[in-house]
């Protein structure tokens, strides 16, 4: 562990960073159990969560004041989060959660292939081995579940937008207080969807009307999305990341997937039941992200070593 993590992680700091990675996985199935439509819904969640973040902020003695060129910079960073979201609640009402969670354990690999074209970092030749594997993986579902193209697809797109704010937000994070960013993009995300709305309005609906109107269930899943999963989860994380190593917190990011479909599965059973081939290639791809940082691991091992041994 490295030193200039504040304390050792206690038994409850791992509950709680499990806990936090269930609360992630449990998004997709909040999403559709919701009864109003992904682009409705990412409206809600976005506003309620900006409100919640300001009064966090405010409360804690931060600031807002992060100079203009920046709140715009972050505001569009909110954009990108809005379409991923909204693909990623779309996916999962018109296809499964099993398949949007899939689709979405992709992102980290997609990190992984598009950092090197943000930054001067080099591709790393196991980084493309793993991307082979994952679209064989991603083929094989295709293959098995032609009818959820759709839905995949949307999940892939929504998890290569997620790699791009994820990028981007690395470097922010070095300059600003995450829980600023936070706030401002999802007041962008807000924004987004908000102009939006016409267009989706006269386009993409049957009936040419949102459906805003919400129930007593949707009131509360929509508050559990807001608070407990969006801002109570990001402050947890981020607290977290004080405590353990980065290569304990992706190693155990990448356990959303399963926690998801595991959840998916007990909740809605033969509504989430898939062909033989659709858990073969989900497994390739669960295989490749879980292989992900212990092969990272490895190489900055051997780095390491060979580092030590140059004169100095």
């Amino acid at each position: 562990m490295s030193a200039s993590h504040s304390s050792t992680p206690r038994f409850k700091d791992y509950l709680e960073l499990h806990f936090i990675i269930l609360l992630w996985g449990f998004t997709a199935i909040l999403g559709k159990l919701i009864s109003i439509p992904a682009v409705e819904l990412v409206l809600y969640r976005t506003i309620l969560a900006a409100i919640a973040l300001a009064v966090v902020i405010r409360f804690k003695g931060g600031s807002f004041k992060i100079g203009r060129q920046n709140i715009v910079k972050i505001v569009g960073v909110g954009f990108m989060i809005a379409a991923h979201w909204i693909l990623f609640f779309a996916s999962a009402r018109v296809s499964s959660v099993s398949i949007c969670l899939a689709g979405m354990s992709t992102a980290s690999l997609w990190t992984s292939l598009l950092e090197p074209m943000f930054t001067k970092k080099k591709i790393k030749p196991h980084e493309v081995g793993l991307a082979i594997l994952i679209i064989i993986g991603l083929y094989i579902i295709f293959r098995f579940e032609f009818d959820h193209v759709v839905g995949i697809s949307m999940a892939l797109g929504s998890a290569f937008l997620a790699a791009c704010f994820t990028i981007i937000n690395s470097n922010l994070t070095k300059t600003h207080a995450p829980a600023t960013i936070t706030c401002f993009e999802m007041a962008g995300a807000f924004l987004a969807t908000a102009l939006f709305l016409p267009f989706y309005r006269t386009w993409m609906t049957e009936t040419g009307t949102l459906q805003l109107a919400v129930n007593l269930w949707d009131v509360l899943w929509i508050g559990i999305l807001a608070l407990v999963c969006t801002v109570y989860a990001y402050t947890g994380a981020v607290r977290l990341m004080q405590k353990f190593s980065a290569y304990t917190m992706n190693l155990t990011v990448n356990m959303e997937p399963v926690y998801g479909i595991i959840l998916a599965w007990f909740i809605f059973k033969e509504g989430e039941q898939m062909s033989a081939g659709f858990y073969y290639g989900a497994s390739i791809i669960l295989f490749s992200v879980f292989l992900h940082p212990i092969l990272e691991g490895i190489r900055n091992r051997r780095i390491r070593r060979l580092q030590d041994s140059l004169p100095n």
